[in-house]
């Protein structure tokens, strides 16, 4: 919520609408999962069929996703760094699993006695949840940006906290991921200027060597400059600066849900891992 309040007005109108969007498709995915008995039955089924890892990485893609859509929006207020990569689409059978779980989750702790009742009788309870909770969004929406956004974040932390006990994210060890590859095909070429290009330094810091004037090397988001030859195999591995520890976007879920759970918290002047 402290960087929400950073956003100057244009930018948190573009995100609620980019939010309530999002939210309205989420809601009519789960509306036909529990309209319909069969696509009920099919997705209760394909969720009971997934181990617990693979419950968490459901939901550490749906939390990826709302993180990046956040994320986003808040560029402006951190110059350095490209916007983060779209992740890839999820599979509708899969989206409809990760709604469902999380339904089920929020059954669990707000009407626990719902699921008490035969595995026959929960779509119903489910309904009748489900639809006191559209009615509560509906009231809110056009009255203020909290309406759509405080929901949309409260699911946001959830999903986190949910990830976060499972073992996927959240701990204060980092392990180190290589750089998506779109990240890194997206890095510009630069010229090596005299005197340093706005002081910078013409010594890379990988080889330690001094990098010669007019020689095309990369440029990272944070402006530090290495050889080619020197970054791409470090980047093959990791996917931080040698200098700053800037982070460039990855494609292992877990590790970028830390990266853009930590660029919120910044804006936000939080702890990444608070």
């Amino acid at each position: 919520m402290a960087a929400l309040s950073t956003l100057p007005a244009p930018h948190l109108s573009s995100l609620t609408s980019s939010v309530l969007s999002q939210t309205l498709h989420h809601h009519h995915r789960l509306s036909s999962i529990l309209s319909s008995p069969s696509l009920f039955s099919l997705t209760l089924h394909h969720l009971h069929s997934l181990s617990l890892p693979n419950k968490s990485l459901l939901i550490a893609k749906h939390l990826h996703s709302s993180l990046h859509l956040l994320t986003r929006h808040f560029q402006y207020a951190s110059p350095q760094g490209p916007l983060p990569p779209c992740p890839s689409s999820t599979k509708p059978r899969d989206l409809d699993a990760a709604l469902l779980l999380l339904l089920l989750c929020n059954i669990h702790q707000e009407n626990p006695e719902t699921l008490k009742a035969p595995r026959s009788k929960w779509r119903e309870g489910l309904c009748r949840h489900y639809a006191d909770t559209v009615l509560t969004l509906s009231s809110g929406i056009g009255v203020h940006y909290g309406g759509v956004l405080l929901p949309y974040i409260e699911r946001t932390v959830r999903c986190w906290r949910f990830v976060g006990l499972m073992g996927g994210c959240g701990g204060k060890e980092r392990r180190e991921v290589a750089a998506a590859p779109a990240a890194v095909v997206a890095l510009p070429t630069v010229e090596v200027e005299a005197g340093g290009g706005g002081g910078r330094d013409h010594c890379c810091a990988i080889c330690k060597e001094e990098m010669r004037v007019g020689r095309d090397v990369c440029e990272l988001p944070c402006e530090h400059l290495f050889h080619w030859m020197c970054i791409l195999p470090w980047l093959r591995k990791r996917n931080t600066c040698p200098c700053c520890r800037f982070q460039l976007p990855t494609d292992d879920v877990f590790a970028e849900i830390q990266r853009l759970w930590g660029v919120v918290a910044k804006v936000g002047g939080g702890s990444p891992t608070g």
